[in-house]
């Protein structure tokens, strides 16, 4: 049966897709060639875009229009917590922690959803609020995974507040081993006792998403039990990855959670 011919909607959605994914600004011809589109159609749609604000023309090139980024910024995010909601709570489960999910902003990350069990309810759970990347997991292991073209910001937010950069306690080091490992360790570096294990989901190299973190008290994050929970943020970042990609749907938990550690009262980080 031959193929059904692609409708307005469909060739506007190719557009805004092919512009919004490219690695560079593209070109007309660029666009044309990628959604299989004659030029002169391509160029017709793309002028409707534009003036709706879906895509921005800068000279003869193409790029995400405002109506694209207020999405990314509010629409998205939403959509983001409905697809990890069932991996947050299966692995706070797996594990017993607090979990958060984290995205990248300008010079930070923002909590964006979080599940605490009741054990933990004395750690603040951040939520809503923007962390910098010196201070907590979540936005070192997201800066790890961002190509080193695109860390400034976070680096110059760092410098602004008085945390060195170089040296072995600085956070050029921190981020370095976080992109070594592919884990960000916090251990009391915002609020006594309380530590955190952070990785970054990643669909596109350098590009991360979000991020996932374990939050508890420091005796969670044992020197016996830290391997285990490398191992369950790696399955959980790693599924979620898969669900962003359209691979796979969201899946809930089935292993028992480990044996908590004593908790006592406290605040603490993401």
């Amino acid at each position: 049966m031959p193929e059904a011919p692609r409708s307005a909607v469909d060739k506007a959605l190719d557009l805004v897709e092919a512009v919004a994914r490219a690695s560079q600004p593209p070109r007309l011809t660029d666009l044309a060639e990628e959604v299989g589109l004659h030029r002169a159609t391509a160029y017709r749609v793309l002028v409707d875009l534009v003036r709706r604000g879906w895509v921005l023309r800068a000279g003869d090139r193409y790029l995400p229009g405002t109506a694209v980024l207020q999405l990314s910024s509010s629409a998205a995010r939403n959509s983001l917590g409905a697809l990890a909601g069932p991996v947050l709570a299966a692995l706070s489960e797996r594990t017993g922690l607090m979990v958060n999910l984290q995205v990248p902003e300008v010079d930070r990350s923002r909590v964006i959803d979080v599940v605490r069990p009741d054990r933990l309810a004395m750690i603040s759970s951040l939520n809503g609020q923007a962390l910098p990347v010196h201070r907590f997991a979540g936005p070192l292991a997201l800066v790890a995974a961002l190509a080193p073209a695109e860390r400034g910001p976070y680096l110059r937010a760092a410098e602004e507040s008085g945390h060195p950069l170089d040296g072995p306690e600085g956070l050029l080091a921190d981020i370095a081993e976080a992109e070594r490992t592919g884990f960000a360790v916090e251990y009391g570096r915002n609020e006594q006792p309380v530590a955190s294990l952070a990785r970054a989901v990643v669909t596109r190299p350098g590009a991360p998403v979000c991020a996932l973190t374990l939050v508890g008290l420091g005796p969670d994050f044992d020197e016996a039990r830290l391997p285990g929970l490398r191992e369950r943020l790696r399955e959980a970042t790693d599924e979620l990855a898969r669900i962003l990609s359209g691979t796979e749907a969201p899946e809930q938990a089935s292993t028992p959670p480990e044996p908590p550690s004593p908790s006592t009262p406290t605040e603490g980080p993401a």
